[in-house]
């Protein structure tokens, strides 16, 4: 962190976000790819449905729907506040302008964490699907990491190139692993599944049940990155009209997508034995695969293992655009070191952001491989965990936000059911943490009470905490600095 005099020295003008980044290159669909590209539909199905099913039993499906509509909730209140607030700093900007510098800065460094958490992780499971990928055509098998280090440089390049080029490439993978979901459905479906095709998954019975409510916070975290349209509002054309729709529409097909792919594989084994049959095969990760195998054949579980690499790389893509946004924004305003915020003059891409993102992801994943932990149980999920706490604290305090943002002001126009949902979606992400917290071991997979568990889920609150103590300083000893806290626009 960097909060120095260059803050209060150099004029904001200096840094303007309108200054760099390409105006009107991108338009409501390919933010849509982006935003489904970075919640990984083919990797949810294969690496974390299984274990919504193996925890919540045969109702899992409903999970994704139910987490699709608090989420539109939340969209509602936060688009809202995208109209009357002028942000290129996604739930940075918008929490420091609604709720005060102190929260906002403690909010930008937790969208930071957050973002490379989630991101960096990934690449622990893109590290065991690509050496599954290649060992199964060619019986090379080769360490995780070095993959994983491969995909970073492919991912920093894309992204240096441009957010439209970036796009473009996002398109084509989802399109691809969307269909083969598709496919594999078709086949389940034609032949009737295990025992003929029925509703079990969405009976009363099904969903209000213990096991449902424990998982709940897997259907949110299936969602992580769908709000970072707000991020790209510099770069869209017509963002007023292309963020909103495709914020919507990116929660209505990930809702509808999941929860027909995980009652798929309902269907696939049965509603009497599907719980049992996924947590059976968590550590192997192949519920999904041996789904594809025996109702479509080996050629359809090769092609899925290709695509599901292709699925986290496009969310690793999409979440790498959204940290060095991120990034910028600090680095304009003094907080991050200010070559960070420096612009490619030839691809008007945040060039130094990505070199530094890059940096991080390789030490990271170089200190897991010498560490020898492994790619999954310890390197993703401690890398997720306070990510996804981190991100469902952001949207709490931006429902919050909205909340305040309108009461303060009238005349707006505003629609009677908006403070209203965004009030609602707070609360339910209140109740989302709370479970997540309560059930940290079921994503862990450490024993209650572990001290693993526990500096897991601080992590977030800890840095938010640093965030406000590092702007109350900057307003006693820097003025000027704290003045532009979530504000260099």
């Amino acid at each position: 962190m960097a909060f120095t005099n260059q803050a209060a020295t150099e004029p904001p003008t200096k840094i303007t976000p309108r200054a760099g980044l390409k105006k009107n290159a991108i338009g409501t669909r390919d933010i849509v790819f982006m935003l489904v590209s970075a919640t990984a539909p083919l990797t949810i199905v294969v690496g974390i449905a299984p274990l919504a099913l193996a925890v919540g039993g045969v109702g899992a499906p409903v999970i994704y729907l139910a987490a699709a509509a608090g989420l539109a909730l939340f969209a509602i209140g936060f688009m809202a506040l995208t109209r009357h607030i002028q942000s290129y700093s996604g739930f940075y900007g918008y929490i420091t302008k609604s709720l005060g510098r102190v929260i906002g800065l403690g909010s930008g460094l937790t969208a930071w964490m957050s973002y490379n958490g989630i991101q960096v992780g990934l690449y622990g499971l893109l590290g065991i699907q690509a050496n599954l990928a290649v060992k199964s055509f060619t019986g090379i098998e080769l360490p995780w990491w070095l993959y994983a280090a491969t995909a970073i440089g492919a991912v920093w390049y894309l992204g240096w190139r441009g957010i439209d080029v970036g796009a473009k490439v996002l398109a084509v993978l989802l399109t691809l692993e969307t269909a083969i979901v598709a496919l594999v459905a078709a086949f389940v479906l034609a032949q009737g599944g295990a025992h003929g095709i029925g509703l079990d998954s969405f009976s009363p019975e099904a969903v209000f049940s213990p096991q449902f409510a424990a998982v709940l916070g897997l259907g949110f975290s299936a969602f992580m990155g769908f709000e970072s349209g707000a991020l790209y509002r510099e770069e869209a054309r017509d963002p007023d009209r292309s963020v909103p729709r495709a914020t919507y529409i990116a929660i209505g097909f990930i809702g509808a997508f999941y929860a027909f792919a995980v009652w798929v594989i309902v269907q696939a084994f049965g509603p009497d034995t599907v719980q049992d049959f996924a947590a059976g095969h968590l550590d192997a990760g192949d519920t999904a695969y041996l789904m594809a195998g025996q109702f479509a054949g080996e050629w359809c579980v090769n092609l899925m293992s290709v695509l599901i690499v292709t699925s986290i790389f496009a969310s690793q893509l999409s979440f790498h655009n959204t940290i060095n946004r991120y990034s910028l924004s600090l680095s304009r305003e003094g907080i991050f070191p200010r070559r960070s915020g420096r612009i490619s003059p030839r691809y008007n891409t945040p060039s130094v952001a990505g070199v530094e993102q890059t940096l991080l992801a390789l030490v990271l994943v170089a200190g897991a491989a010498l560490l020898r932990l492994d790619p999954f149980t310890q390197f993703l999920i401690w890398t997720n965990t306070p990510g996804v706490v981190g991100i469902l604290l952001l949207q709490t305090l931006t429902g919050v936000g909205v909340v305040v943002f309108f009461a303060r002001r009238t005349g707006h126009g505003l629609r009677w059911y908006v403070i209203p949902s965004a009030v609602t979606a707070s609360l339910i992400m209140c109740a989302v943490i709370y479970l997540m917290v309560d059930n940290a071991e079921l994503i862990t997979g450490l024993p209650d009470g572990d001290p693993i568990n526990t500096a897991l889920l601080v992590i977030a609150p800890l840095v938010f905490a640093a965030g406000g103590t590092a702007a109350i300083i900057l307003r006693r000893i820097n003025r000027p600095a704290y003045d532009r806290i979530g504000h260099a626009e």
